[in-house]
């Protein structure tokens, strides 16, 4: 069996590496000339380190990553809210891993070179649509660099991995509605800084009407003396919905949101001095897609962000498109007929997915914020248990867990 995969980011590579280990052969079609280390901070939850771990590129990305012990709430005034642990603090077989994107791409793209051999991974090939019949699929592609169209390929079943401008999802829904914006505009960037806290949390300060920050380190000792590389995301809301952002290295201006935060200096981290040492800000509005009716037709399917694109809150998007390689590549790996497979897999995975983007939407784990933040009437408190109780905190990130499908009974093994 030939699988194309359009697409060499975190999903692509993750189904190229559990196909090639179920000796299936993989071959993955990359839009970008060269593989570069783009994007920011992801934090890898139990469900997606375990798979990790399974293909056995875990270690490597450990070894890059920061491993987060616990995850922080702060409201705009620096007041402590909660803290909970993560990872094996919280009692899983395995850490939660804050780390670059980059970190997770590169150790993914060794691991499927080295299974497959040469000539599997082939770049500057920008999808521009297919055709298939009933004994396979033809990918057709241009060339990224010369925008001329290059020789098409034949295979025996297609999946987009091709991310939230998937051409693959445009034909298979022409008539799909306009991204969903959240009425919230997001700031991104990565600082370095020395350890804050314990050097290993996972901070979210702040509430969105005046202005929310998610902080974390991504690297630990970046330059030889102890300093850690500190991703981070500012959130806005903002009317506009700024449709030519929509894309992740869209760059932004410090200025356009600086004033919320400029008072957020903490004896814990001065906020406004680690945005303004930013040397490179990226500018993404906060949309997502509603889910779809279908990912697939015949023998062609979709996964990853090209599925199911979703707020980038609850550290879940990556993780998600890790655990639809792993159920794809089962899936066909199981030897029926490919279109019974790839429907298995849409069974298993669209309802799951969807309850995700949805529970982003209304409830992501950051509600905490939003209930102290309406309790209290944006005033500071004198005893969080005065506002609200740790153990309705805790419902709340538990209810998340629960519908992500890494809350720790389900994860533990």
């Amino acid at each position: 069996m030939k699988v194309i995969v359009v697409g060499a980011g975190i999903a692509g590579l993750t189904l190229a590496n559990f196909l090639t280990r179920a000796g299936i052969r993989a071959e993955v079609f990359e839009a970008a000339a060269e593989i570069r280390p783009l994007g920011l901070g992801v934090n890898m939850l139990p469900h997606a380190g375990r798979l990790m771990r399974e293909l056995g590129v875990f270690e490597e990305m450990r070894r890059r990553a920061v491993e987060t012990r616990e995850s922080t709430y702060f409201n705009r005034f620096g007041q402590h809210v909660y803290s909970e642990p993560a990872g094996l603090a919280a009692g899983y077989d395995i850490p939660q891993l804050s780390i670059h994107r980059a970190d997770i791409q590169e150790p993914l793209l060794t691991a499927f070179q080295a299974a497959a051999g040469p000539g599997h991974l082939h770049l500057a090939h920008r999808c521009a649509g297919f055709d298939q019949d009933a004994d396979g699929v033809t990918a057709r592609f241009i060339d990224t660099r010369s925008g001329e169209a290059l020789p098409p390929v034949r295979g025996d079943m297609l999946v987009a991995a091709d991310g939230i401008h998937s051409v693959i999802r445009r034909q298979l829904h022409p008539d799909e509605g306009e991204p969903v914006y959240s009425g919230v505009n997001m700031w991104r960037g990565a600082t370095v800084l020395p350890p804050f806290l314990d050097g290993a949390n996972m901070c979210r300060v702040g509430w969105l009407a005046t202005g929310k920050l998610v902080i974390y380190p991504i690297r630990n000792d970046v330059d030889g003396r102890g300093n850690q590389l500190v991703n981070w995301v500012a959130e806005l809301e903002m009317a506009e919905f700024r449709r030519d952002k929509r894309d992740w290295n869209q760059e932004g201006e410090l200025d356009e949101f600086i004033e919320p935060f400029k008072d957020m200096a903490f004896d814990w981290l001065d906020i406004p001095a680690m945005l303004r040492r930013t040397e490179s800000i990226l500018e993404y509005p906060m949309v997502d897609q509603d889910p779809l009716p279908f990912w697939g037709q015949g023998r062609v399917t979709l996964m990853g962000d090209a599925a199911h694109p979703m707020y980038p809150r609850g550290s879940n998007g990556a993780g998600q498109a890790i655990i639809d390689g792993a159920a794809l590549a089962r899936h066909l790996a199981a030897g029926g007929p490919i279109a019974a497979a790839l429907r298995a897999y849409e069974v298993e995975r669209r309802p799951a997915t969807a309850a995700v983007v949805l529970a982003n939407r209304r409830n992501p784990p950051d509600v905490i914020l939003r209930e102290v933040y309406e309790r209290t009437g944006d005033r500071p408190f004198r005893r969080i248990e005065d506002v609200i109780s740790r153990a309705e905190m805790a419902a709340l990130t538990d209810r998340y867990k629960q519908v992500a499908g890494y809350a720790l009974d389900k994860s533990a093994g």
